[in-house]
Formats: C-alpha cells, sequence, structure tokens
C-alpha cells in the first residue's frame, strides 16, 4: 500500500500521551525499531518484561520471509516466481484468505494482484516505465482476485504472470500478529504500532486510556507532520491510507499511489485520507485502501451496509479546502484540532 517511514506517516499519528504511574504500578516497556520499510514502536505495561527488542525484531524478521515481496526468498516471492516447490505456511494462508475476504465485500476495490500495476507506476518494489493505454491495457488481465486462489496450502494462479502483493494489508497483520504475541505471553495493556498501523489492548495505569491521531493532509511529501484529529482507541485497531504523501508529478499531473484494479490508473478524486477503525489492523488496512479506491461517496455508502466498521474521511472541498467525514458512532467521540 500506500504508507511510507517516520513513526506514524500517511497512516495517521500516534499520540502517547503521559500518564502519572503511582508506586508499585506496571512498568512501562518501549519498544522501537524499523520494519516493513518504516518504524514501529510497541508500548506495553507489566510487572515484569517478558517481551524485548530482540524478540519482537525476531518476529518482524520472520513475518518478513512470509509476506514481504522485497524478499526475494520469501514465500510470496517464490509464489509470484512460480517456484513449485513453496508451500503457504498457515500466516500466509491467513492473510490470503482476509484479502480475499474484503476483495468480495469491496467489489474488487481492494486486490492483492494489483501488484504488477503498482510497480509498472512506478510505486512498487521495481523501476517506474513509461505508462500509456498501450501499457495499462496489457497489464490488467493480470489484475483480478477471482485469477488467485487456494488449492490445499497451494495458491493457483489462472496466468503465471499474475503477482501477488499483500503491501496493503501486510503492515496490518502483522501488528495483529505482535499483538497477538503480546497477548500469548501474558501481557494485557499494550499498543503495537507499524507504520501508521495501530492495535491497542487494555489501557495504560489508572485506566487511562490509549489515544492516537490522524494526521492532516500535507501539501507536500517532505512536509511537517501536523495532527488533524485525535480518537481514544480502546481495544480496537485503527489503519489510515492517503494520497497527499506518495505521488509524483509529470506533465503538470499528479500520479497517486492508489491504482484502481478496475481502470489501471492512479485515481482521481477528492478522498485525500481514510482512517478505519475494526476490530483487528487487517481489516482496517484492507478497506482503508478499499475505500482510497472508491472515492468519497462510494465509500460512504458501503459504510451504511457495514456498521462493524467505522471511518473518517478528509477530502478536498469544492473551494479546494479540506472537509472531513465520519461516521455516527465515531463523530460522537473524534476530537478535530
Amino acid at each position: 500500500m500506500n504508507k511510507f517511514s517516520v513513526i506514524i506517516c500517511l497512516s495517521g499519528l500516534l499520540l502517547c500521551l503521559p500518564a502519572c504511574q503511582p508506586a508499585g504500578s506496571p512498568k512501562k516497556a518501549l519498544i522501537t525499531g524499523e520494519a516493513q520499510g518504516t518504524t514501529y514502536r510497541v508500548i506495553y505495561y507489566a510487572a515484569d518484561t517478558p517481551v524485548t527488542k530482540p524478540v519482537i525484531d525476531s518476529l518482524l524478521d520472520a513475518f518478513n520471509l512470509i509476506a514481504s515481496v522485497w524478499e526475494e526468498n520469501s514465500v510470496i516471492s517464490r509464489i509470484n516466481n512460480n517456484d513449485s516447490t513453496v508451500e503457504a505456511g498457515a500466516e500466509f494462508i491467513n492473510i490470503f484468505k482476509q484479502a480475499q475476504r474484503i476483495s468480495e465485500a469491496t467489489n474488487g476495490a481492494f486486490d492483492i494482484t494489483v501488484g504488477p500495476l503498482v510497480n509498472a507506476w512506478g510505486f512498487g518494489f521495481r523501476n517506474r516505465i513509461e505508462m500509456d493505454a498501450h501499457v495499462v491495457d496489457s497489464l490488467l488481465p493480470l489484475v483480478g482476485y477471482r485469477k488467485v486462489r487456494l488449492a490445499g496450502n497451494k495458491i493457483v494462479k489462472d496466468n503465471p504472470a499474475i503477482q501477488i502483493d499483500y503491501n496493503a494489508i501486510a503492515k496490518g497483520y502483522s501488528v495483529d500478529w505482535l499483538g497477538g504475541f503480546l497477548s500469548a505471553n501474558g501481557i494485557k495493556n499494550y499498543l503495537v504500532e507499524i507504520g501508521g498501523e495501530i492495535v491497542t489492548r487494555g489501557s495504560k495505569p489508572g485506566g487511562v486510556p490509549w489515544v492516537v491521531g490522524i494526521e492532516k493532509p500535507a501539501p507536500a511529501a517532505d512536509a511537517p507532520q501536523v495532527l488533524e484529529a485525535t480518537i481514544t482507541l480502546i481495544n480496537r485497531a485503527l489503519a489510515t491510507s492517503g494520497n497527499y504523501r506518495k505521488f509524483y508529478e509529470k506533465g503538470g499531473v499528479r500520479y497517486s499511489h492508489t491504482i484502481d484494479p478496475a481502470t489501471g490508473y492512479p485515481v482521481q478524486h477528492s478522498l485525500l485520507s481514510a482512517t478505519v477503525i475494526a476490530d483487528s489492523a487487517a481489516i482496517a488496512d484492507g478497506y482503508a485502501t478499499a475505500f482510497m479506491v472508491m472515492g468519497l461517496e462510494k465509500a460512504r455508502a458501503f459504510l451504511t451496509q457495514h456498521p462493524e466498521l467505522e471511518a473518517y474521511f478528509i477530502y478536498s472541498g469544492p473551494d479546494g479546502n479540506f472537509q472531513t467525514w465520519a461516521t455516527e458512532r465515531l463523530r460522537k467521540i473524534i476530537h478535530e484540532q
């Protein structure tokens, strides 16, 4: 997808508010580092420190060997290279099934086979090529989530040239994965964030909830981060996708990294940022991408049929100024700056 480095970039700005810790309260553990081309942060409160940075790093390294197209020997890269000996393990299959469910629900607005187009437009792991209608038309037959499927523990592709890319869901899934690991080690109060995808459980000492922030769309890729809003996040996950930092301009036209799987072209609409709150970061991640493909009106219509999701949109109004929209329940708890 679509996300960048820095603690939280176009995926939302993490705001960890200070809390007083009375004597004898659980200790705060803060673990930070780099992963998946961005940064990560794990904060938890526990009587001791059962999970350390080397453990977190080893988990994230293991995840890369499953789902990263940047790793030559990862499971996903070997499947893309049509290695007949590779088998999809449990985590790979779980990501695949979750992605396919989101694709089905959004009528293909979210699609893990859009990778060849993302690469061709210059937003993937390969160099950009000169794009025109002929190139787009030649790549579109390789795109379509129904053209890949599971057969036991193997991925079957209708065309060997089809490429699977988990980029629009992998950060979210890995956040859930780390959160599950913390829970399994008896940690009940934590926040996990990778590149802006966030999951929280429990609270800080004294019942102080976790508060996270959403970034205001920036006028340039290197512009300072400014908060648009803050949200109290209780036992849920959040992900944001946006078009305002990852783009390039050519011939006076701005090309964003969000590619519409139906047309093969970068989207051109008013929606600048889509933040989604869901039960898991993988779900929030996938739907945030799907909404950026749909655009404002289609995404709003979709949400009326899916009350299990909460969303906050920042878009460009007719006068060019930023405007916002939120689902009804979220509007009651969001604090705009």
